[in-house]
């Protein structure tokens, strides 16, 4: 029988080079858990492992079980613990490498990502995309077996983001773009204009090639699910931007969650303050 998100403990394939462990760390920020995504080329014997996941003893075993232990590379999309905390478990058991945008998640490497390098490992190709806005630190990941032109290009910044890079392939997107609902912005270091750059960036490289997400289900199109997050994202500009036409200028934003997100738990409004937080900063940066 085909397996079907969430499966907690499988392995799942989902590409030919991609297949997803799910951890068993479900929460409101999580959704069903975080997805650790193994990387290998057809008829390869070495991996790449994406998020290493939560502090959890079973879920960093049953990585190092599907691996074989055999981890050419462990990379890191961004710096919250649901993805970080299961690092040292992981090299404890394996002995992989792990490389990230910040230097306080390396290990057996000196070398930070950097945006648009290509890495080369277990028979994979992989281009780092700079797609902070969720946090400073976040980054994609592009998947595929060869780097186009076009797609380099993408990555330098050399080109504009309408580009399409139509190809086959896939994106991790770590917490950049879920696999349901939308992404909250980390108010410690999470910009508004970040984010939306990074949208477009998405969008540019993501038609043709699979959504691999750091939380919920994938998709087989990165790119209506990236426009949608843009579309979204200026509704609530335009919600909040309703909502101190009313309440004021200088509305703080737990105000502003109360009136914008009156029809959300209220669970998820400390959540949501983060996220309004971020939209202030922008109107009030002149950011439009």
């Amino acid at each position: 029988m085909t397996l079907t998100h969430p499966a907690y403990g499988q392995l799942r394939q989902v590409t030919p080079n991609a297949a997803v462990l799910l951890a068993d760390n479900p929460g409101q920020m999580t959704l069903e858990g975080t997805n650790t995504w193994i990387l290998r080329a057809p008829g390869g014997s070495d991996y790449v492992v994406v998020d290493p996941g939560p502090k959890d003893k079973a879920h960093s075993e049953a990585i190092a079980r599907v691996t074989e232990g055999n981890i050419a590379l462990t990379l890191i999309t961004h710096r919250h613990h649901d993805h970080t905390g299961g690092i040292d478990r992981l090299v404890k058991l394996t002995g992989t490498p792990v490389r990230a945008k910040t230097a306080e998640f390396l290990r057996g490497s000196e070398a930070t990502l950097v945006d648009g390098e290509v890495i080369e490992a277990a028979g994979l190709r992989i281009t780092v995309l700079d797609t902070p806005g969720h946090t400073l630190d976040s980054v994609s990941f592009v998947l595929d077996g060869a780097v186009s032109s076009d797609l380099q290009a993408v990555a330098s910044g050399a080109v504009s983001s309408d580009l399409q890079a139509v190809a086959s392939g896939a994106v991790l997107t770590g917490d950049t773009i879920l696999g349901s609902g939308t992404t909250v912005l980390d108010s410690s270091d999470g910009t508004l204009a970040d984010y939306l750059a990074s949208l477009d960036r998405l969008v540019a490289v993501g038609a043709g090639r699979a959504l691999l997400p750091a939380h919920g289900p994938d998709h087989p199109d990165l790119e209506p699910v990236a426009r949608y997050y843009i579309k979204h994202r200026h509704e609530r500009l335009d919600q909040v931007r309703e909502a101190l036409r009313v309440l004021g200028p200088d509305a703080g934003a737990m105000a502003v969650v109360r009136k914008v997100y009156a029809d959300v738990d209220k669970r998820l409004w400390l959540a949501a303050r983060s996220s309004v937080q971020a939209q202030l900063e922008y109107l009030r940066t002149d950011q439009r």
